[in-house]
């Protein structure tokens, strides 16, 4: 905003703006009391108006909390004054009311962005990006296009550095991987709208960078032993545990992605020669995995006693009609989930145990077992040795024995 309103003032607009955008009735008198908690809160400190800095202190003093709500936990009690104070926030500095929730399904495009959003949908598919990542990638960049409907923004052409920089004020708050994530789909998409003529100037160059290391989360994993304990939980008897336990096999014993194993054909099993040879969905290249004895056994078992008769080309499929693939954006942590428990397999609060987890098991594995990064690279299908130079941080007794011993170096000295 050109100049600062007093914090009643402020507040009051922020109502109005509320009521445009037709927020229930219950709502809006949950915000009026909240802000005037917050004007109360001024006066006591003399302030006139509001700032970023009277808002921490607020929520500190009355809620003991921060507004750092991506990296603190929030008191339930304190979650109507945090929104509160980023209403307030955002009204000052953008003018207008950012809503931080986004509904993934049902997008309705900007009518004045519809058309080259439906051109940039296309160049995405053209560049073979994987479904799911197109649709990250989309949603990520759905936050600017609210932003510029919210300021009034009728063209692309009329998108400024000074809008992006204020855009990329607003995502402030968010964890930094996040926030790394939207600056890139950012880049990408004004990149794309400059060389494409629907602006004049590469206003990707204006999108700011973040200095940061890398420094990729460490994977989590499992213990050999937890490893066995859930497969030996599995009901092999039946027909959900006989797919199952193929499934869980193949990330187990061959480190293959999820993606991979749901679009896995028949004809990819290649019996006389012991092989399983796919195009992989994340890297597009071609990959050729060993038919271990077991994982062999565990294919054939499921084929011939428990795979639905019918005509689905892939290897895997729904046990109940229609037998057919599963879904798109199926991920199959149920499966990891439900034999975890059954297995009485406690999961430490935060962290990670979906399918992925198993391939982070495998490289850990691989890695204690004296196996080159080139060759566990090969194996789980990285194209980029960093994805698998984090496992370094895994195997911590390699770690340990390349410490060194300061009594050592002083004699050697």
């Amino acid at each position: 905003m050109e100049t600062m309103k007093p914090i009643e003032v402020l507040a009051a607009e922020v109502i109005e703006e509320l009521k445009q955008l037709n927020y229930a009735y219950n709502t809006l008198c949950g915000f009026r009391t909240s802000f005037n908690r917050i004007c109360a809160f001024a006066r006591d400190r003399n302030e006139v108006y509001f700032s970023e800095k009277l808002g921490k202190e607020y929520l500190k003093e009355k809620y003991g909390c921060t507004a750092d709500y991506y990296l603190d936990a929030i008191p339930q009690k304190a979650k109507q004054a945090v929104r509160s104070i980023r209403l307030l926030g955002d009204y000052q500095l953008h003018g207008v009311i950012i809503r931080r929730i986004k509904k993934k399904k049902g997008y309705i495009k900007p009518p004045q962005f519809e058309e080259v959003l439906m051109e940039y949908e296309k160049e995405c598919k053209n560049n073979e990006y994987s479904l799911r990542g197109m649709r990250s990638r989309l949603q990520r960049l759905y936050f600017f296009v609210d932003y510029l409907s919210m300021r009034r923004v009728m063209d692309v052409g009329k998108i400024t550095p000074e809008i992006i920089s204020n855009y990329v004020i607003s995502i402030f708050p968010n964890h930094e991987k996040s926030i790394a994530a939207i600056l890139t789909a950012l880049r990408v998409f004004l990149r794309f709208l400059y060389l494409h003529g629907y602006i004049d100037k590469d206003l990707s160059l204006s999108v700011p960078r973040q200095n940061k290391y890398y420094y990729p989360a460490v994977p989590s994993t499992w213990d050999p032993d937890e490893v066995k304990r859930m497969l030996d939980a599995i009901d092999r008897g039946s027909p959900c545990g006989k797919r199952d336990y193929a499934i869980l096999l193949l990330v187990a014993k061959l480190g293959i992605r999820v993606g991979d194993i749901k679009n896995l054909k028949l004809y990819n099993l290649n019996w006389s020669a012991k092989t399983i040879t796919i195009i992989q969905e994340k890297t597009k290249a071609e990959v050729t995995y060993p038919i271990l004895h077991d994982v062999g056994w565990a294919l054939i078992d499921y084929l011939q006693h428990a795979r639905p008769v019918c005509d689905a080309p892939y290897l895997f499929v729904r046990l109940n009609a229609p037998f057919e693939a599963f879904g798109g954006n199926a991920n199959l942590h149920n499966i990891i989930t439900k034999y975890t428990r059954r297995a009485g397999i406690k999961v430490p609060r935060g962290k990670r145990h979906g399918l992925h987890s198993l391939r982070h098991s495998l490289a850990s594995t691989l890695l204690e077992q004296g196996a080159s990064l080139a060759v566990i690279s090969e194996i789980l299908g990285h194209v980029d040795s960093k994805s698998t130079s984090v496992y370094l941080h895994t195997d911590l007794n390699g770690l340990k024995a390349c410490a060194i011993d300061p009594e050592e170096v002083f004699q050697n000295d």
